[in-house]
Order: C-alpha cells, then structure tokens, then sequence
C-alpha cells in the first residue's frame, strides 16, 4: 500500500480510505469487523464514516457506523487507525438536534467519541454546509475541539470553492486551526463539479482531496451494463446511479474503462482509481465495500499506473460529465 501526505500536514495516509457507511447498513457487524481486519491487513490505515450513517434506514436513529467501528476497536490498536467522521446532519429531536453551530458541534463530538470508543478523531469533517450558522461560529467551534485535543485535524465535504476560501481566510485573521481536507464527489463520470473551481483552490491552498463515491455508486465496477440497468442492489436508488443508468455516454464510457482494464489484465475498478490517484489533488479515495470480497478486488489499484495515453483517452471518455 502506498502512503501520501494528507495535503500540506505531516500526516501520512493510505492511497485509498476505507469508507464505513455500509457499516450497520448493507453490512452487519460480523462482516464489518472482517472488512476492517482486511483492510488492516492489505495496508489501509485511512477510515471515513459521519455520524448519521445510517440513520436513514428504519429502526435506526444514527451512529450505527461509529458504534461498529468503536467496538472494533475494543479488541484492536486505535492509534495506528487515521480515523475521520463527520457532523452537520440531524442527530436528536429539536431545533438543535442538526447544523453547524456551536451547541450543536460541541455535544456532537462527545457522542462520536462516545460511540467510537476513542478520545480523540484525528479527522473531523463538516458534512455539508449549514446557511443557518455564520461561519466564524462553527470554525471556533471547530478550533475549541483542535486545542483540547479532541480532534487533531478538521475538514470538510460538499463546499463551494468559494465558502471553503471564505473559510480559510476567516481561520488565517483569527487564527482558527484551519480546514486541511476536502471530500467532495468526484469520480470518472462527476468530473464537473469538483474540477470547475475546487481542484485548482485545494492544489493552491495545499487542502487534501478525499472523494467519495470514487467509483459512481458501482457504475464503474461493470455491475450496470445496457442489458442489465437494474441488478439487485441497494445501490440501484440512489440518485448517482438513475442519473447515469439511462445515459447512453455513460455506458461508453464504461467501455473505455472496460478495454484499458483488459490490456492492464486489471478489474474495472483499478483503471477508475488510478485515474484519480493519477491527479496531483487526489490523496485518498474513499472505497465503500460491503464485503471482504469486493475489498479484496480494489486494494490493488494505487499499483496499477495509467500511461499519459490512457489518461487522455480517459479524459476525453467523459469529458462533459
């Protein structure tokens, strides 16, 4: 496993990020644990989840995925663990009970560290911005966190390139520990949003990009194919997958992937990822798996090295997307 930089900090993190938000959901907490051991033993030391995972399913109330995760490490080594989650979504009945502000962060963290079963969280992420708070508040709130101790670094997801500007220059006048990671949604076939203003503002101010959903929801895995738009997967809903099932671009696309992971003898899903790793402001993509099989098919890919050819040939596969 390759080891890289979290962008301008001294923390070294594997070249792909186990992500938990299958834990408590599609997977239980015996395969969860097996994932976990896995991912350990393939070299993995990067893990993502948030503090609503997975408070969508019914009889869940959230925390599903931190308290799987924290009884793991009951019985494992916590500190060779880079361990991120995140806050922002609702968490408890109330006015208070979802948001950015300081109430809400400040009882938030206790109940992540609670169920983690740690005393601290190495990566504390903003789930997606709250228009509700003024920045300053949260980013103190953020930065109480950082001098105690309880958290050691901070980031975001889902932020426009301006608010994370906006952001960095609040923490730089008032000397807020500042945010040092982004995870926004990139991959292969959502190229646009990320690479429009935010790829050139992380590579500027040195912020680590950590991108979920690297692989289209399993698009880019070959599951989904012009015959077969549907299989039978919880992904099947999700609005990544219904908004690339029925674009004709996208199956060829996939056909691109399909050729240069046949001359690599490689799965699809190591052409999707080297491409990202392939991109100076990538650090870690963030690899959700169900499974130690499907773990077992992608931890290869930060050793598979795409040409300039390939590359192009890539690029110009989804250009527009």
């Amino acid at each position: 496993m390759q080891y890289r930089r979290l962008g301008r900090t001294g923390l070294k993190v594997s070249a792909l990020c186990l992500g938990a938000m299958n834990f408590g959901w599609s997977a239980d907490q015996e395969t969860s644990f097996n994932v976990m051991d896995a991912a350990v033993d393939a070299g993995i030391n990067f893990f993502d989840t948030a503090d609503v995972y997975s408070r969508w399913i019914t009889g869940n109330t959230g925390g599903e995925s931190e308290t799987i995760i924290g009884e793991w490490f009951k019985t494992r080594d916590r500190d060779n663990i880079i361990l991120a989650t995140k806050v922002r979504g609702r968490m408890w009945a109330g006015p208070n009970g979802e948001g950015l502000s300081r109430t809400h962060i400040l009882r938030a963290v206790e109940d992540s560290l609670r169920r983690l079963n740690t005393d601290y969280i190495d990566l504390y992420q903003l789930h997606a911005p709250d228009p509700e708070t003024p920045l300053d508040e949260t980013l103190s709130a953020l930065d109480i966190l950082v001098r105690q101790g309880k958290v050691r670094y901070i980031g975001y997801s889902n932020f426009p390139a301006w608010q994370t500007v906006k952001a960095q220059w609040i923490s730089d006048k008032y000397g807020y520990a500042p945010f040092v990671c982004s995870q926004p949604h990139y991959s292969l076939l959502h190229r646009d949003e990320f690479e429009r203003e935010q790829e050139a503002m992380c590579l500027d101010q040195g912020i680590a990009v950590i991108p979920y959903s690297p692989l289209a929801a399993g698009f880019l895995t070959g599951k989904y194919s012009r015959e077969n738009r549907a299989p039978d997967t919880a992904r099947t809903e999700s609005s990544v997958i219904r908004k690339l099932v029925d674009n004709e671009r996208a199956y060829d696309a996939l056909e691109v992937v399909r050729e240069i992971a046949a001359e690599h003898a490689a799965p699809l899903p190591h052409i999707a990822l080297a491409w990202l790793l392939a991109r100076p402001s990538i650090s870690s993509p963030i690899i959700g798996v169900r499974t130690v099989a499907q773990l077992e098919e992608i931890v290869g890919a930060p050793d598979l090295v795409l040409s300039e050819v390939e590359i192009t040939r890539l690029n110009q596969a989804t250009d527009g997307f």
